[in-house]
């Protein structure tokens, strides 16, 4: 067993994009799941990695979990020696007070970030889990994990972005609910729900570009950018991807990278 297996959502930009970028590295096996392939990450594939980017629309999340677990399936259960899921997906709907989202299209896009940022990463969760839990054993241990991408917003309120504090508040609860489930099995899975710090990313661009009368905050998250306070997508892939190494990773199933 050479190959450790990482399952990345959201990998065609921002800090999904650097971490698919860290993670392909010899002897690994990773696999983005995405609205768009990357083309920069093929041509960036050194020798010894292998790549399979997936085109998938995670807001039909049933149908994203069902080809994943049909893909483990076929996988041969000595091929790896760790796997990993990392949830790192999201979309922020409009950024307006909930009563203001009465349109069709506002009401689909709060279903979207709903179904995105918290119905995939619990149904890619639980068919990663089911499809992989035979393959460690005391014989031959596979380490196993799930990390997810929260977010502080996940446990601080924010005006105007009901939907995406929701998402991210019951990622951190589930992810709670399925640390107890696996604790109890003799090779279960280490889960964590972890806060990547601010980012500069596209998200941070809408938020600090929204409306004033729809978001009272926006000069806070302008001032995040004036006074050079957010993290860079690489910075922020490495600190993840250096907590997901941790010897201690899952024993807090909610986390934050700045925790010490």
């Amino acid at each position: 067993m050479t190959q450790h297996l990482f399952i990345l959502t959201g990998a065609s930009r921002g800090m999904g994009l650097a971490m698919a970028r860290q993670l392909l590295q010899p002897g690994n096996t990773l696999i983005c799941m995405a609205r768009h392939e990357q083309p920069a990450l093929a041509t960036a594939s050194p020798a010894g990695a292998v790549l399979e980017q997936w085109t998938v629309d995670l807001s039909h999340a049933a149908q994203a979990a069902q080809q994943l677990q049909s893909w483990l399936g076929t996988q041969p259960a000595d091929r790896y020696a760790s796997a990993t899921l990392i949830n790192n997906a999201g979309v922020i709907p409009r950024i307006a007070p909930l009563s203001a989202c009465t349109r069709a299209e506002d009401m689909a896009d709060l279903a979207t970030a709903l179904r995105v940022g918290l119905e995939a990463p619990m149904l890619l969760t639980a068919a990663f889990l089911g499809a992989t839990e035979g393959w460690s054993t005391s014989v031959r241990p596979v380490a196993r994990k799930v990390l997810n991408i929260s977010s502080g917003l996940g446990r601080r309120a924010l005006a105007s972005q009901a939907g995406y504090c929701a998402a991210k508040a019951g990622m951190d609860h589930f992810t709670r609910c399925v640390a107890l489930d696996e604790a109890a099995k003799p090779h279960g899975a280490k889960v964590c729900s972890l806060a990547p710090g601010v980012i500069d990313t596209d998200m941070q661009v809408q938020l600090r570009g929204a409306n004033p009368a729809d978001f009272p905050d926006v000069q806070n998250f302008a001032a995040l950018k004036t006074g050079g306070m957010l993290t860079s997508p690489a910075a922020a892939a490495t600190r993840v991807l250096a907590w997901l190494q941790r010897a201690d990773f899952g024993t807090n199933p909610v986390a934050d990278v700045r925790d010490a």
